[in-house]
């Protein structure tokens, strides 16, 4: 008997949010994405991709359509619930606690999850294991570490939780250039470990180095999806400065 098909790491169908009482910023969205791969959204300024990475983690209420992580619904959990069914999510910002120590940060990461399997100290070797950068130095403060070290920090206190997919929201934003390269060989090596990563991400040559596959959003839809090979930046460049209205 030969196996049914793999069930998506996160399935998306007829995704629509926005804000308040405005109009829809992401019109209609519908993915599937493999375990461990790594999937990067891209596309211009206004384009929805920050309003459709806060749905899919719980922050933003969606206003029609579902998500699923490894085949559970979480469409109407809360972040904290959606996290236990394995969708970790790191923010553009605030996304460590700078007063507190680099042990402090892991051991506050899950302090308060329950129901979630895998998660303990063998865990917590594997994920160390993935950030060398940050195990000699636990007493650090997380506030003294530079901005690609403090990225890996987010990205380790996101995968204690033994995640299916891990959420990263422009995770090279104000970096300088050496420290975007660690950042994105860090969503490398978690993609090794076999979590999936939806990667929204602005600088555009960083993320077609890393990912699988790229989406291209445009006033909140979907232009493109396909392997991030067989995308040129012709192709890109057509996409990101088309009329809106001639989706």
């Amino acid at each position: 008997m030969n196996p049914g098909p793999a069930i998506p790491a996160l399935a998306v169908r007829g995704l629509r949010a926005g804000y308040g009482h405005g109009g829809d910023i992401v019109c209609g969205i519908d993915l599937d994405q493999s375990p461990g791969s790594i999937l990067a959204v891209i596309g211009p300024n206004g384009s929805g991709k920050s309003t459709l990475v806060k749905t899919l983690a719980g922050l933003l209420r969606p206003r029609a359509g579902s998500i699923a992580v490894s085949g559970r619904d979480v469409s109407q959990a809360s972040p904290a619930r959606r996290l236990a069914a394995g969708l970790a999510y790191v923010p553009q910002e605030a996304n460590i606690f700078r007063n507190l120590t680099i042990a402090e940060n892991l051991k506050l990461a899950t302090e308060f999850l329950r129901g979630r399997a895998g998660i303990g100290p063998a865990r917590k070797a594997e994920v160390m294991a993935l950030f060398p950068e940050l195990s000699p130095r636990p007493k650090r403060l997380a506030g003294h570490l530079s901005g690609g070290q403090r990225q890996m920090l987010a990205f380790a206190s996101a995968l204690l939780a033994n995640p299916a997919m891990l959420l990263l929201d422009e995770p090279s934003a104000g970096l300088s250039p050496k420290f975007v390269g660690a950042t994105m060989e860090a969503v490398l090596r978690v993609r090794a470990s076999g979590v999936g990563v939806l990667l929204v991400e602005q600088n555009v040559q960083a993320a077609l180095r890393v990912a699988d596959e790229v989406m291209v959003l445009v006033a909140g839809r979907q232009r493109l999806r396909a392997s991030a090979l067989d995308v040129s930046h012709a192709d890109l460049a057509e996409l990101f400065f088309a009329k809106a209205g001639s989706a």
